[in-house]
Order: structure tokens, then C-alpha cells, then sequence
């Protein structure tokens, strides 16, 4: 889901050549929306029906690990356009999960914080190290309350790193966003 304008990811900041990167790397299919925050979930739902109907989409996976809200809402999007839902991280421990995922070979750069984190931490590549930092500063280490939020350019499944370009750091509302050129460098 993009913003208004279908230039920036929802959430993430992200511009949408990052994206189709991603979708590259993963050998899939990229599909978009603009959308308002008030249309949202009804852009959700038809962009859900869409992915059942071009692609014979039958199961969309979400990575929410215990917030109870943000389960109920996939599985009514997903109830809505006659998909299931699964959510296979669902109540694993948060710091094995994200040891896990490093341990095998998951490289993710923090893209937006809160303010409480600061603009120190954008364009961090979570490691072991910065688990530890995050714990000690009481932040969890997945990011599961919101407090930041990444981008995966590297995994065992991409065929290739995405490559992402300089950023600058633009603080918005309560929150600090990594903002990239229009265009790919």
C-alpha cells in the first residue's frame, strides 16, 4: 500500500524502485495502491481479491508476532476477499526470532524510528550488537509496538541484495523516516 500520491510505501517510506527490487530478488510479482488512510482497508481488500484472481493467490502470510489487533484485522481483510491467513511467527519469542533471522543470513536496515530511538538509528543494519543496544535501552527488538521499522535487502529467498541509495533523514510527525531521490541512483 502507497500513499496518496503512489510514490512512498505506507508505514516504511519506502520509494516504489526499493520495492520492485524486492519483488525482483524474490522472483514475484510487485502489485501497488495508492491509498489514503481512511480507504485503507477497503484498497487492502481489492488489492487481496486481486492477488486471488491474476495470480490464483490463496494464503497471504503476515509477520505480526502478539499484537491480537493487528491479527483480527488480517483475518478479516483476508476473510473479506476469501483468502486464509497465516501468521507463522505468531508468539515465538521475540529476541530468539530475531537472532534467528540474523543467524541466517537476514540483513535488515532500520528506515524509520520514533523520536524516543532518535535519527541516530536510521540506516542501522540490525546485528547482534544493536539487539543488545535495543534491549538495553528498553526498545524491542523486533520493532513489534512500532518503534521502528526496516527493510530487508538481503535473505536466503532474494536472488540478489537490493541496493539502496543515499538517504536523508526527515523527521515527520513523531517519527523519523530515511527519504530517498524520486529515482533510483
Amino acid at each position: 500500500m502507497m500513499n496518496e500520491n503512489g510514490k512512498i510505501s505506507r508505514s516504511h517510506g519506502l520509494p516504489q524502485y526499493i520495492l520492485q527490487q524486492q519483488s525482483a530478488a524474490l522472483e514475484v510479482p510487485l502489485l501497488t495502491q495508492p491509498s489514503t488512510w481512511n480507504d485503507y482497508e477497503s484498497n487492502f481488500i481489492s488489492m487481496l481479491t486481486r492477488a486471488k484472481q491474476e495470480f490464483g493467490v490463496n494464503e497471504m502470510v503476515f509477520g505480526d508476532i502478539d499484537l491480537q489487533g493487528h491479527r483480527d484485522w488480517e483475518e478479516k481483510v483476508c476473510s473479506a476477499a476469501a483468502l486464509s491467513c497465516s501468521l507463522p511467527l505468531w508468539k515465538m519469542d521475540r529476541k530468539q526470532l530475531v537472532v534467528s533471522m540474523i543467524n541466517g543470513g537476514l540483513e535488515s536496515i532500520i528506515v524509520s524510528c520514533n523520536t524516543v530511538m532518535g535519527e541516530t538509528f536510521l540506516g542501522r543494519t540490525l546485528t547482534h550488537d544493536l539487539v543488545e543496544e535495543l534491549e538495553s535501552l528498553g526498545v524491542d527488538v523486533c520493532g513489534e509496538n512500532g518503534e521502528f521499522h526496516t527493510v530487508v535487502v538481503r535473505c536466503p529467498l532474494f536472488k540478489q541484495r537490493v541496493q539502496l541509495p543515499s538517504a536523508k533523514k526527515v523527521l515527520h510527525e513523531s517519527y523519523w523516516f530515511l527519504t530517498w531521490p524520486d529515482h533510483a541512483d
